[in-house]
């Protein structure tokens, strides 16, 4: 099989920096481009023409979309180092219900906390720690969502670390003191090369919030 890997992506994307993540793990080199989401290229707008969104994927000429999907690709695709998903059907069912819960919950809630103001932006500063409370329930003791190693709900995730810093500015809040569980293990997800890497300075993230 060739290896023609494109991305494209847009760098402060959460979801792209999971793609990139899983990447990294795998040790597969690509062509990175950056799109611009104000003036999409035609190659984005033809590789993915039902949502024009990032990131995509584009193996061989054949693009995978939505960023949880690809990394699935991925997995399955260069299945010979680094599994993100477990082996298990039943735990690997596990796994994908809990991504599939940050998809759902996480975005919406830190972009309450970062982005709006007064009862709106309270609302959202108690969503947001609800759900870090209940994944912090779901990590329990263990070193990671799935155990011992870094894995799929990990790296599904560890990218919205990227705007804690955000949070905690814009909503006043002190996301360690809340929830110190998700803190050490986000700390823990940074020491691993492909996430420090991948992450953007958390400072430079959060000017996008102060345009």
């Amino acid at each position: 099989m060739g290896n023609e890997v494109v991305l494209l992506d847009f760098w402060p994307s959460v979801f792209g920096m999971r793609v990139r993540i899983a990447l990294a793990e795998k040790g597969i080199k690509y062509e990175y481009k950056e799109e611009d989401l104000k003036n999409k290229s035609p190659l984005l707008l033809e590789m993915n023409p039902i949502n024009k969104q990032i990131p995509v994927l584009i193996h061989n000429g054949k693009p995978v979309c939505e960023s949880l999907i690809i990394v699935q690709y991925i997995d399955e695709v260069w299945n010979d180092k680094s599994p993100l998903l477990p082996s298990d059907p039943y735990q690997r069912a596990q796994a994908r219900f809990w991504a599939d819960f940050v998809d759902k919950k996480v975005y919406g809630a830190s972009r309450k906390v970062c982005s709006t103001k007064g009862e709106e932006q309270e609302a959202g500063k108690k969503e947001f720690f609800e759900i870090l409370k209940t994944l912090e329930v779901e990590l329990g003791n263990k070193p990671y969502f799935g155990g011992e190693t870094f894995g799929y709900v990990d790296l599904s995730f560890i990218t919205f670390y990227s705007w804690f810093h955000a949070c905690e500015v814009l909503g006043n809040i002190n996301i360690e003191v809340e929830c110190p569980k998700i803190i050490t293990w986000a700390k823990r997800c940074l020491q691993k090369e492909s996430v420090a890497k991948t992450l953007p300075d958390q400072k430079r993230f959060m000017s996008l919030f102060l345009r």
